[in-house]
């Protein structure tokens, strides 16, 4: 390019680059680019210098959700419908190594032989894991969470396959009538949409504290306040751990009270504040079933110094509804709503409405205990055989 000359005298002049400098850098070759040639070296030389080079162009993608890039073997992307390889080259590994060490810094991260993984959110919010050599095999890997540039609602949620209207009216009665609840689901099973899309059901006059690691969760509510985890620095210092967040937010008023992903010693501050009047609070968990729910609390409880009968005793006063998530070919689905109940001292999770083979909710052993704490009316049995309606298919995948 011909701005590699003016490139390299602002880097020897040690500036930093910024969309202005990129933009008179490129100006300077105006006469050799012309007016095209400026346009687009100004773009490429943005994308190289700014942004993310060439996976600008997946990031910018609507339909992207993850772009994975492993090392010198390929790039990856997911648009929806499983991950999918994609037609792209990021060079060798001395160029993918470059490219990972300049996301890192856009993150305000250093990524070296010495720190060598980072975790961290680029500008416009896309989430930035990278980890080097020889921690990995085959060159730096990257992966990259792109946020949901629109939230979805429920409804729209329903309209695409996720859920059928029986199970859409009991998520709408679980955010109205302030039940403590648990977003679970294996990894890409669309928990932080799904979640984003209930807090986007919470009255407009209330207070949302959100605590995250990293930011992701996307909600469309007027009253949202944002608290973020920080990583240590190269020296092992300045952390701010998700569990110091959930006692701040405690003294900051929340009408709800939201941790992102509850994956640490933070349970214990979080299931403390859902038992001292927070009412509604909520947030997400890996589980393969609804039934593992107790059994991952127990362990995180276990990192937080809380014995089995401690985490029993705040689950069963804290947590009444687990919302269960899975994926049914391209689309996330809600493939269940249980309800926490007690079998002696012990919570027990037991299934209230399961999604059927077609798509429709049939109800469990838990219903009537659903339907009394949702307020819901006692509904038929969703019909069945060959004269019953069929469910509209999905139109858009959730992510």
């Amino acid at each position: 390019m011909a701005a590699d000359e003016p490139v390299w005298r602002q880097i020897l002049a040690g500036r930093a680059p910024t969309d202005d400098l990129v933009s008179a850098v490129v100006e300077d070759s105006a006469i050799v680019l012309g007016t095209e040639g400026v346009g687009l070296a100004r773009q490429q030389l943005r994308s190289q210098v700014l942004g993310a080079g060439p996976l600008e162009s997946l990031l910018a993608d609507p339909e992207v959700t993850d772009v994975l890039v492993n090392g010198v073997a390929g790039v990856w992307a997911d648009r929806g419908t499983g991950l999918r390889r994609e037609p792209l080259a990021v060079g060798d590994e001395a160029q993918v190594r470059r490219l990972a060490v300049r996301l890192a810094g856009l993150a305000g991260k250093r990524l070296d032989d010495t720190s060598p993984f980072v975790d961290g959110l680029l500008p416009g919010g896309v989430r930035l894991h990278a980890i080097l050599p020889p921690l990995v095999d085959g060159g730096p890997h990257l992966s990259l969470r792109v946020p949901r540039r629109v939230t979805p609602t429920l409804q729209q949620l329903h309209d695409w396959g996720s859920c059928d209207a029986t199970m859409l009216e009991a998520l709408q009665a679980l955010v109205r009538r302030r039940i403590g609840f648990v977003v679970s689901g294996g990894t890409g099973s669309g928990k932080t949409t799904v979640l984003g899309a209930l807090l986007g059901e919470v009255p407009r006059d209330e207070r949302l504290v959100i605590v995250e690691d990293v930011r992701e969760l996307a909600v469309d509510h007027p009253h949202v306040v944002r608290l973020q985890g920080r990583s240590p620095n190269v020296e092992g210092r300045g952390s701010i751990t998700l569990t110091a967040l959930v006692r701040q937010s405690l003294r900051m008023r929340p009408d709800r009270l939201v941790v992102g992903e509850v994956r640490g010693a933070e349970v214990r501050e979080l299931l403390t504040a859902l038992n001292t009047g927070h009412e509604g609070g909520c947030g997400t968990v890996h589980a393969n079933a609804p039934a593992d729910v107790v059994a991952r609390f127990e362990a995180l409880g276990a990192l937080a110094g809380m014995g089995p009968a401690a985490v029993h005793a705040q689950l069963l006063s804290a947590l009444e509804v687990v919302v269960h998530l899975s994926r049914s070919g391209p689309v996330r689905v809600v493939e269940e709503l249980a309800v926490v109940v007690s079998e002696g001292a012990r919570p027990r999770v037991l299934p209230a409405l399961s999604r059927g083979p077609d798509g429709s909710s049939g109800r469990r052993e838990g219903w009537p205990r659903l339907a009394e704490m949702l307020a819901l009316e006692e509904q038929p049995e969703p019909a069945t055989g060959p004269d019953a309606p069929t469910r509209r298919p999905a139109t858009a995948p959730p992510s």
